[in-house]
C-alpha cells in the first residue's frame, strides 16, 4: 500500500494561541482570513474554544483552527518535534505587500527570504506561534477579502508546513517510506517533501536543529500542537490506521468525530503529531455556509451540557462582517 494514493494534501493545521480575543483580532485583521467556526476543544474536561479559520470558500487545505489556553493559564515548552512555521500561500507578486502590511501592523518579521527558489516571510503571531506566507504562481483558491487585504494579495489556502526536527535520517525514512511523499531537495538546513506532484498544501519542509531541546507534546500558550493531511472518507483512514500500524508505529489512534470531519492520530518519529481528517463532511453540516463563524456551535454530543460549558469561556467579539 502508498499511503499517498489517499492523502490528497494538507487538510488543516492547528495551534495553541493566547487570549481568544487576540487570536481572532490577529488572524482575520492582520492575517486576512475568514472566521468559520466557534466551537470548543472536544478532548479533555476543560472548556477551550476552537476557532476555525480558512479562505472565502472555506475549503480543506485552506483552514487554520487554533486553541486559545491564555485563560486556562496552561503553558509549556517550545522546541524540537514541532511545527516550527505553518504556511500559507500568498501570490508571489503579493510578497511586498506583505512585509509592509506586516510592518504597519508591528509583526516583527523576516522580510522577504528565498528557499528552493520560492519567496516566503516568516513571522509570529501574538502567543509565539510561528507563520509564514510563501509565493505561488499557480495557487488559484479563493482568498478571503479585507478592508486592508485585497482578494489578489490574500491567503489563497494552506502552503505547507515546516517541522522542527532534531534528527533528520528516520524522520526522512517515515516520510518517504512511510508516507509516500517525495523529497526533492536540501536548501541548507531544510529538508523539502512533497506530497504528490508539490505545490500549495503539499509541502513538507523538515529544518534540521540538531542543537534545539525537545519541546512540548501539550496544549499551551504559543505551542504548536498537529499537521492534519487531508483524506477522502473514514474508510481510506481505516486503511490507513492498519497500514501505519502494520509497518511499526502502533500508537494510532481510533477514528475519533471532530463533527466536521473525522480523524486518526500518530506520533511521528521527530515527535511532531499527524493527523489524517476527512474531507466528506464539511463545515456547513451545522450551520448555513454564509453564516459560518456567526454563533458558538456544540457538537450534538456536548448540547446537554452547553451551560456548564460557555459559562468559562472568554467573552469574545466577533469580526465585523460577522455581525453585519
Amino acid at each position: 500500500m502508498n499511503p499517498n494514493q489517499y492523502i490528497t494534501g494538507l487538510h488543516h493545521l492547528t495551534v495553541s494561541v493566547g487570549w481568544a480575543q487576540e487570536d481572532i483580532d490577529f488572524v482575520t485583521q492582520v492575517m486576512g482570513m475568514r472566521m468559520i467556526k466557534q466551537t470548543v476543544l472536544f478532548d479533555g474536561a476543560a472548556s477551550i474554544y476552537h476557532l476555525y479559520y480558512s479562505n472565502a470558500d472555506a475549503e480543506v487545505g485552506s483552514v487554520y483552527t487554533t486553541f486559545p489556553f491564555k485563560k486556562a493559564g496552561v503553558y509549556g515548552k517550545k522546541g524540537s518535534g514541532q511545527i516550527e512555521v505553518s504556511g500559507f500561500s500568498v501570490h508571489s507578486d503579493s510578497l511586498d505587500f506583505w512585509a509592509k502590511h506586516l510592518n504597519k501592523h508591528g509583526v516583527k518579521n523576516t522580510g522577504i527570504m528565498e528557499r528552493f527558489g520560492q519567496k516566503c516571510i516568516h513571522f509570529e503571531d501574538p502567543s509565539g506561534i510561528g507563520i509564514g506566507v510563501f509565493g505561488f504562481e499557480d495557487d488559484h483558491r479563493n482568498a478571503w477579502q479585507t478592508d486592508q487585504i485585497s482578494k489578489d494579495n490574500g491567503i489563497r489556502g494552506i502552503a505547507g508546513a515546516v517541522l522542527s526536527c532534531r534528527e533528520i535520517e528516520m524522520m526522512d525514512i517515515y516520510l518517504r517510506e512511510v508516507m509516500g511523499f517525495t523529497k526533492v531537495g536540501q536548501d541548507g538546513d531544510y529538508h523539502r517533501y512533497h506530497i504528490k506532484d508539490g505545490g500549495p498544501s503539499r509541502v513538507i519542509e523538515l529544518h534540521h536543529t540538531p542543537d534545539l531541546p525537545q519541546g512540548s507534546w501539550t496544549f499551551g500558550v504559543g505551542l504548536p500542537h498537529h499537521i492534519a493531511f487531508a483524506t477522502g472518507n473514514d474508510e481510506e483512514s481505516r486503511q490507513l490506521k492498519a497500514y501505519i500500524e502494520g509497518v511499526g508505529y502502533t500508537d494510532v489512534t481510533e477514528v475519533k468525530d471532530r463533527n466536521y470531519f473525522h480523524s486518526i492520530y500518530t506520533r511521528t518519529p521527530a515527535g511532531v503529531l499527524f493527523e489524517f481528517a476527512t474531507s466528506d463532511i464539511g463545515f456547513a453540516v451545522d450551520e448555513p455556509f454564509d453564516q459560518l463563524g456567526h454563533q458558538l456551535l456544540l457538537p450534538p454530543f456536548f448540547e446537554d451540557r452547553r451551560a456548564e460549558i460557555v459559562a468559562p469561556l472568554e467573552p469574545i467579539q466577533v469580526p465585523n462582517y460577522l455581525s453585519k
